[in-house]
């Protein structure tokens, strides 16, 4: 069995923790550490979890809501700490002890107990940024965030999941009527940005299939964005539909 659980999904901060259980044994990766360290003990402990229930610590790049305390988390806690080589620059090459860094690349699975991790590049205005497929072998998750484009290879990674958090960070009139600068507005809603509701649907639609159990739509911009907007763009494709609170995330949603 494989769940999945937000501790928080927006600008102020993303975290996500999945779990696969079989038999007597359970692991649990964190993807992402966006939060000082006293908030992620905070939100680990509303989903039950202390830190030394985590294995792994993933990081998808370098900003600051993505990356928060992964590093002094990983080394107080002795967790390997995976990220690209890229995002590992882009936080100023740290020095971190070999037994905690660990170099993720695109299309290099990573065992962590009984879950293998599948990173795939996505489109994002960051270094080398990566999401995951994860499985226990039999069951799939697919997490996307902080994407700007759909392409080939991003889908390859989330067809055939039970699972998908996908982001949908804006509407497009919504972010064109804001009051955000041009320069702004063409970053997020550029291709290296951040997913609309409108791609985000695209996406969903190219990945829906029967054993599609649960869909989170996450990262949802507190200005840019509604969930009602959210639901008409995307509640018709899929029974289980999930908003991610970009401040408290979701509850553990278990496939």
């Amino acid at each position: 069995m494989m769940r999945l659980c937000s501790l928080g999904s927006g600008s102020t901060g993303n975290a996500t923790v999945v779990e696969a259980r079989s038999g007597t044994t359970t692991s649990r990766v964190l993807i992402d550490c966006g939060f000082s360290l006293r908030e992620l003990e905070a939100r680990l402990a509303r989903a039950g979890l202390a830190p030394d229930d985590l294995d792994a610590v993933f990081v998808t790049h370098e900003h600051g809501d993505h990356v928060g305390c992964a590093v002094a988390f990983a080394r107080r806690e002795g967790l390997p700490l995976w990220m690209s080589r890229g995002t590992w620059r882009a936080i100023g090459e740290p020095g971190i002890e070999a037994d905690v860094l660990h170099i993720a690349r695109d299309g290099q699975a990573i065992e962590i107990g009984d879950l293998r991790l599948s990173p795939y590049t996505v489109a994002h205005d960051a270094q080398e940024p990566l999401q995951l497929r994860l499985t226990d072998g039999a069951t799939h998750i697919g997490v996307l965030t902080d994407a700007g484009s759909m392409t080939p290879h991003l889908l390859a990674h989330l067809r055939g999941c039970a699972l998908l958090l996908l982001e949908c960070n804006h509407d497009r009139a919504m972010l064109e009527a804001s009051r955000y600068p041009p320069s702004l507005k063409a970053r997020i809603g550029g291709p290296w940005g951040h997913l609309s509701n409108e791609t985000s649907a695209d996406i969903l639609a190219a990945c829906m299939h029967d054993g599609l159990v649960h869909l989170v739509a996450a990262h949802l911009s507190e200005q840019n964005n509604r969930p009602e907007l959210v639901r008409a763009a995307l509640a018709a494709s899929v029974d289980d539909l999930v908003i991610a609170d970009p401040l408290l995330g979701c509850d553990w949603l278990a496939v």
